[in-house]
C-alpha cells in the first residue's frame, strides 16, 4: 500500500490546486530561461549572418553593436588590400521607425554592399538586392510581404526578398538596404537642418561614413594575424568573429542574463516556500495517523517516504504541466523564446532538489511526533 498516493487522493483538491500554482511558477521560470536564450541567439545571429572573419571598427570603441563606431567609407579598400583578406565590405547599423498599415513599425536597418560581406546569409523568399536604390530585404517578423512598399525617410522602398531569424538584440526585426540608401537614411537631415549645414559648408561631411568594415580571410590564414595588421593603423581596431561574439555576450547580453537569473532564483525560492508550506499543513493534519504508524512499528523511512513522495509528485506534475504550457505558447511571445533540452533537464534537476529541500520541514515535524499521540482523546 502506497501511503503517499492514498493521502493525495484524500486531499486531492488541495493537491491539484497546489500543482496548478506550481506549474504556473515553473512555467514562468522556464519561459525566462527561454527568453534569455532567445535574446542571446538574436544578438549573435545578426553578427553571424555576414559570415565575416574580422570586424574593423573605430579605435577606442567596441562597436558597432556595443557602442557607436564610425570609420571612413574608403577604409574598405585599404582593408581589402591587406595580405590574406579575400573580401571586404562596408556596413551600417541603425534603429529606425516607419509607418506601416496605420501603425508604427520599429526596425533595425542594416546597410551593406551587395556581393560583399555584410548582407544576410540566405534569402528565403524573393530575390537578393539587384538595384542600387529603393529595394530592401525584410525579416518575416516585420510582417512585410513581397512586393510591399515601405516609406523610410524621404524615399519609398519595395520589399524584394525575405529573410528569416534576423532580429536585433532589442527584438527589432531587421531590414537590409543597399549601403548608399542606408547612409542617406542615417545622415539625412530635415529641411531646416540641411540648409543650415549647407550654409556652413558641411552638408556632405559625414555621408561617406560607415559603422564597420567586415572582412573574410583566405583559408588557413589566421584572422588574429590580419587583425594585428589592421591595428597598426592607429585610428582602427580589428576584432575577430570570436571576439565580437564574446563582446556581444558580455556587454549586450550580460545585464539581461543577471536580471533574468535573479528573477529565476526568486521564483524558485517562492516555489520552495509554497511546497514547504503545503507539505507542512498536510503533515499537521495527519499527526495522529503518523503517530499510529509509529505506534504499530512503522520505521522512520516509511514516514519520510510518505512526505518526500508527495513533494516529488508536486514537483513532477508542476514541472510537466508548466513545460507543456510554455511549449504551446512560446510562439505567441513578443520576443523569441528558445527552449533547449539541456535547460529543461537542468531545471528538472533543480526542481527535484527544491522539492526534497521543501519536504524537510514536514519530515522534521513528522519525526518529532510522539507515538503516544495516537492514544490521546
Amino acid at each position: 500500500m502506497n501511503l503517499a498516493s492514498r493521502d493525495i487522493r484524500h486531499n486531492l483538491g488541495r493537491f491539484l490546486l497546489t500543482c496548478v500554482g506550481l506549474s504556473l511558477l515553473l512555467g514562468i521560470v522556464l519561459s525566462m530561461i527561454g527568453i534569455f536564450r532567445g535574446l542571446e541567439f538574436d544578438a549573435l545571429a545578426l553578427a553571424r549572418a555576414p559570415g565575416a572573419d574580422l570586424w574593423v571598427v573605430e579605435s577606442g570603441t567596441r562597436g558597432p553593436f556595443a557602442e557607436a563606431s564610425r570609420v571612413p567609407g574608403d577604409t574598405r579598400e585599404a582593408v581589402a588590400r591587406i595580405r590574406g583578406v579575400v573580401a571586404a565590405g562596408s556596413v551600417t547599423y541603425q534603429a529606425i521607425e516607419a509607418r506601416h498599415r496605420d501603425a508604427r513599425l520599429r526596425l533595425y536597418a542594416v546597410g551593406f554592399e551587395p556581393g560583399r560581406p555584410g548582407g544576410p546569409s540566405r534569402v528565403v523568399a524573393g530575390r537578393p538586392l539587384t538595384r542600387s536604390h529603393f529595394e530592401l530585404l525584410a525579416d518575416r517578423a516585420t510582417g512585410l510581404a513581397l512586393g510591399e512598399r515601405l516609406s523610410l525617410g524621404r524615399n519609398v522602398y519595395t520589399v524584394v526578398g525575405l529573410v528569416e531569424g534576423q532580429l536585433a538584440s532589442g527584438g527589432d526585426p531587421v531590414v537590409y538596404l543597399d549601403l548608399r540608401d542606408a547612409q542617406q537614411l542615417q545622415f539625412e537631415l530635415e529641411g531646416a537642418a540641411a540648409r543650415n549645414q549647407a550654409a556652413r559648408g558641411a552638408a556632405d561631411a559625414q555621408k561617406d561614413t560607415v559603422n564597420a568594415v567586415l572582412a573574410r580571410v583566405a583559408p588557413g590564414v589566421p584572422a588574429a594575424r590580419v587583425a594585428v595588421e589592421v591595428t597598426r593603423w592607429k585610428h582602427l581596431v580589428a576584432l575577430t568573429q570570436g571576439e565580437q561574439e564574446d563582446l556581444l555576450t558580455r556587454s549586450v547580453v550580460e545585464k539581461a542574463r543577471r536580471q533574468i537569473g535573479l528573477f529565476t532564483v526568486l521564483l524558485l525560492i517562492v516555489s520552495t516556500v509554497i511546497i514547504a508550506l503545503i507539505l507542512y499543513t498536510l503533515t499537521l493534519e495527519k499527526l495522529r495517523e503518523i503517530a499510529t504508524l509509529k505506534l504499530i512499528g512503522a520505521p522512520d523511512r516509511t514516514i519520510v517516504g510518505l512526505i518526500a513522495q508527495q513533494a516529488l509528485a508536486m514537483g513532477a506534475i508542476g514541472f510537466g504541466v508548466g513545460a507543456l504550457l510554455i511549449s504551446s505558447l512560446k510562439d505567441h511571445f513578443p520576443r523569441r523564446v528558445i527552449l533547449l533540452p539541456e535547460d529543461g533537464l537542468l531545471l528538472a534537476v533543480v526542481v527535484l532538489i527544491v522539492c526534497l529541500l521543501a519536504s524537510s520541514l514536514g519530515v522534521r515535524l513528522a519525526l518529532k511526533v510522539d507515538p503516544a499521540t495516537a492514544l490521546g482523546g
